[in-house]
């Protein structure tokens, strides 16, 4: 809609251009001092502009051609270099993209509803490098993704001070204008260890005591082609976050423009060698899940114009259904999204909408798709992942919060406009990222919408998943990250005044 308003105006200022320069009446001398005066004006905006980025509706941002960019003033991290404990794990934590059963929900704690009351504590805020990855949290430290001049870093944060610990860099950078600056995927943490991808296809597995490299892997040497070329099959950058199943990490793999293809690869996560290659499509920007349906274990993925099923120890295609996208195009980011009773919830933007598909057995311990229902009108989740409450689903389509029953596909509300922000579900409510910075607490109920607090979170254009470790609320952009303790209710887990007292002593210490 944006970009036909903008053309159609364009139109509207020529012909009305054209007209008094080729047909008015006005005088010769008139006419011409106008179109010179214009022409000028245009050729000096074309010369001193130039487009920094677009918002999630494809607004455009314009800067002067010699204004550096954010990350590129940036200086690589002031690094304390002191031994990071990622082996242990706590109850909180957040190891991976979109939580610790990757389903975008946290049950088991009660943040408190009044934020008027008990507003939003920032517990410390800093300048970050450009990319749109989330923080992976895990005994009080943070590990993500960022982009500061040529180098690609996974950097761990002190989550308590937010002073840097260690940082890992690869000389890598993708850039779009549409898709902006910098990694889109976010780093897993397993065994003390942290495997992160980058835009380019560096898949890195790093020690996470010092971040030093315990083997990489350059998936678009594996498949033969340049960034460049890659970046002609998948235009905004490699977005799938590493999936740790058993002993392997499997992402998404693809291939040239034209083919062949595969759809996952997966690592021994030991030593980096390559197990195995599944399945035959192109990438999307989607990540995959682990999960049991119709009796088999498998791991699903959404590709660029489909949708699979895998046997997580040979890679073996069990299923696929068709999901129509391109990955230069209308694009598949959100995940697919396993429910109870077999079935399998899909949502994608560009007026794709959403669809529910029923998986059961089939010849061969192969499993087979039907469609339960489609509706193109609910669920355009353009870059972002819904939450599911029982027969319930929630999320921002089209930028509005919008909640949709299961059963039928149908819109039961609508309301709250977010932009293409991403959402978290903690116990029954909604923790909105707001593509403005703000972040709003929702309740997700199917009554209808409900608003209970909002509060200025960042600056800026911001499409990164928001984490919660504990009641502290991690949140990111390509320009800031920050840390937000939440008031919760009263304690909900034996272990929480002990993490918490645990946290302090690491805060006070770092600084």
């Amino acid at each position: 809609m944006n970009v036909a308003m903008f053309v159609s105006g364009l139109a509207a200022v020529t012909t009305i251009v054209v007209w008094f320069v080729a047909f008015s009446a006005y005088s010769r001398r008139l006419r011409w001092s106008v179109a010179g005066v214009l022409g000028l004006g245009l050729t000096t905006a074309i010369a001193c502009m130039r487009i920094e980025q677009v918002s999630g509706d494809l607004v455009p941002q314009f800067v002067f051609r010699w204004q550096a960019k954010a990350d590129q003033r940036l200086a690589r991290p002031l690094a304390d270099g002191l031994a990071v404990d990622l082996t242990t794990t706590t109850s909180d934590d957040f190891p991976q993209f979109l939580g610790p059963q990757r389903d975008a929900r946290l049950t088991g704690l009660r943040l408190r509803r009044d934020w008027q009351a008990h507003p939003p504590r920032l517990v410390w805020r800093r300048e970050i490098g450009a990319g749109w990855s989330s923080l992976a949290a895990v005994n009080g430290f943070a590990v993500t993704l960022e982009q500061r001049g040529d180098d690609e870093l996974v950097t761990c944060y002190e989550l308590g001070t937010g002073q840097p610990r260690w940082f890992h860099s690869v000389a890598a950078r993708h850039q779009t204008v549409m898709g902006g600056v910098g990694p889109r995927s976010t780093p897993t943490i397993d065994q003390g260890r942290v495997f992160a991808l980058g835009a380019t296809g560096v898949l890195r597995c790093l020690d996470g005591a010092t971040g030093q490299p315990i083997w990489t892997d350059d998936l678009l040497a594996r498949i033969g082609v340049t960034p460049p070329e890659d970046q002609r099959a998948i235009e905004w950058g490699r977005a799938n976050s590493p999936l740790i199943v058993d002993e392997l990490v499997v992402v998404p793999l693809g291939g040239p423009l034209l083919g062949p293809w595969n759809s996952l690869a997966a690592f021994d996560k030991a030593s980096g060698r390559l197990v195995w290659t599944g399945g035959g499509s192109q990438a999307s920007y989607s990540s995959p899940v682990l999960t049991t349906l119709a009796g088999r274990r498998q791991i699903v993925i959404v590709n660029e114009a489909d949708v699979s099923g895998h046997d997580p120890a040979s890679g073996q295609t069990l299923w696929e259904h068709p999901w129509p996208g391109s990955s230069q195009g209308g694009a598949n980011v959100s995940q697919a999204v396993p429910l109870p009773n077999d079935r399998v919830l899909l949502s994608k933007g560009y007026m794709g909408g959403a669809k529910l598909l029923h998986l059961t057995p089939a010849p061969g311990g192969l499993c087979q798709a039907a469609e339960l229902w489609s509706n193109s009108r609910v669920l355009r989740t353009k870059f972002s992942n819904v939450v599911v409450y029982g027969e319930y689903v929630y999320g921002l389509s089209d930028g509005i919060l919008e909640c949709v029953e299961l059963a039928s596909g149908r819109r039961v509300w609508k309301g709250g406009r977010y932009g293409q922000g991403q959402i978290l579900g903690v116990d029954d409510l909604l923790v909105v990222q707001a593509e403005s910075g703000e972040v709003a607490l929702v309740e997700a109920a199917p009554a209808g919408y409900r608003e209970l607090g909002l509060f200025a979170a960042l600056d800026g254009k911001t499409w990164n998943n928001p984490s919660l470790y504990g009641r502290y609320l991690l949140v990111r952009n390509a320009e800031q990250a920050a840390c937000y303790e939440l008031a919760i209710e009263e304690e909900t887990r034996e272990a929480r005044s002990g993490q918490d007292a645990a946290t302090e002593t690491r805060s006070k210490a770092a600084t």
